[in-house]
């Protein structure tokens, strides 16, 4: 399955026009009852979306009209062998494509430093991003830094990073981040002990490939941990305070699938229809989640990793069934729409006891799945109890947490943490 967009690489560099949202009227406000706006609508220029469909990437370079890439991964992909089934099909093709593989999990500004100098000098016209999330938010990175030249930091938000050196397509191997179909890439100051959100039109990639058959094989943790990421993407940009009507019809098709395939997917890592609709699912809520926000999870989320080095899914994880109960109340009702998606309630049910059994369905979910907590995880406890006022900063800096149904202070945030320390 093929899906297109009318986006086009610029000149010099490859560059999107700016886009902005503006408030109707007072009168029109009035009418609807909300503060509505308009909504600007981004995706990938082309997905090619299928099983097996990873055989088809000379063909997408070759619409694009690229044909010199540096392929960005992991050392995991290259000592798997997973890499060739992007290597040979370019070889057969006749297409050179050169390697960086020095990418690590939540990549940082030195790596990213690392992927431009390599880049420098090598003839390339395009990045492919193969593997994870981290490879791909590394691509997209190396092309914004490229351009602009200087420190990683300057493209953190609130600022716009719209402009990139090169096209990225991206070609996911998990069904975690939806980063494929994203406007967002994370990266971590290394001097500051901080994830830095990037956000902006040159962190959208030209092209994506999304080929289920490249996760199989992953192991039950991460197959686990990516799965409610996915999910975290998915609800939260359904009830985010910046949903419309376009992410809301991806978060929901993405929630369902999900909800329908997580369980079985770790348990039977060989079923094809539940990978499929992990993959799916991982980028519907991509999609829907770059279209709307990330909220309070995802602000939360970050700072544990980037002090912790805990896994992006398993932090999320962590987090979500405290996070969603802290907003039940300001948000009931969507959140009881999206209970009765995942599968937590039955399509009668009132909304106050969807609700509740959404939070009650997300624990069940983290123990059905043995997330731990992160003293199961083994985080010393003094470390924990010395880095939260710290951590909660971040969290709001990162802006975030403005998007949530309940918007929470900087106390409320430490005590949140306080509160999954130990599930």
């Amino acid at each position: 399955m093929e899906l297109a967009t009318d986006c086009h690489p610029g000149r010099s560099g490859f560059t999107y026009p700016r886009s902005r949202r503006t408030d109707p009227p007072a009168a029109n406000r009035r009418a609807t009852g909300k503060d509505a706006m308009t909504s600007t609508l981004l995706s990938p220029r082309l997905m090619l979306i299928g099983g097996g469909s990873i055989r088809q990437i000379p063909e997408v370079l070759a619409k694009l009209g690229l044909r010199r890439p540096l392929v960005v991964t992991d050392p995991f992909m290259v000592a798997s062998g997973l890499l060739r089934r992007c290597l040979d099909p370019l070889e057969q093709a006749g297409i050179v494509a050169s390697v960086f593989s020095d990418t690590v999990p939540d990549p940082t500004d030195t790596v990213i430093e690392a992927g431009v100098a390599a880049l420098a000098g090598g003839g390339f016209d395009c990045l492919i991003g193969f593997g994870g999330g981290s490879p791909i938010d590394t691509a997209k990175a190396i092309a914004i830094l490229a351009e602009s030249g200087g420190k990683m930091r300057a493209h953190k938000m609130p600022a716009a990073a719209d402009r990139a050196a090169l096209p990225v397509i991206a070609v996911p191997t998990t069904a975690c981040t939806g980063s494929e179909a994203t406007r967002f890439t994370i990266v971590t100051d290394t001097e500051r002990d901080e994830k830095m959100l990037i956000a902006g039109l040159g962190a959208l990639q030209l092209a994506a490939i999304v080929d289920y058959e490249l996760t199989f094989g992953l192991p039950a943790r991460i197959t686990a941990d990516t799965g409610i990421d996915s999910l975290t993407h998915a609800l939260e940009a359904y009830v985010s305070r910046r949903a419309n009507p376009f992410s809301d019809a991806l978060a929901l098709d993405a929630m369902r699938r999900i909800g329908a395939s997580l369980r079985t997917a770790y348990h039977e890592p060989a079923n094809a229809a539940a990978r499929e609709n992990m993959m799916l699912g991982a980028s519907l809520a991509g999609l829907a989640f770059s279209n709307s926000s990330v909220a309070l999870v995802h602000g939360m989320s970050r700072p544990i990793g980037a002090h912790f080095h805990v896994p992006h899914g398993m932090s999320n994880a962590m987090l979500l069934p405290a996070i969603t109960r802290f907003g039940l109340a300001a948000g009931a009702a969507r959140y009881a729409v999206a209970s009765r998606a995942i599968g937590f309630a039955a399509a009668g049910t009132g909304d106050g006891e969807a609700a509740a059994r959404l939070a009650e369905g997300l624990e069940a979910l983290n123990r059905d799945l043995a997330v731990p907590s992160p003293a199961q995880f083994g985080i010393d406890p003094a470390a924990w109890r010395a880095k939260l006022p710290v951590m909660a900063e971040q969290a709001l800096a990162s802006g975030s947490p403005q998007n949530n149904p309940r918007v929470p202070d900087a106390a409320e945030i430490v005590a949140l943490y306080e509160s999954v320390w130990e599930g």
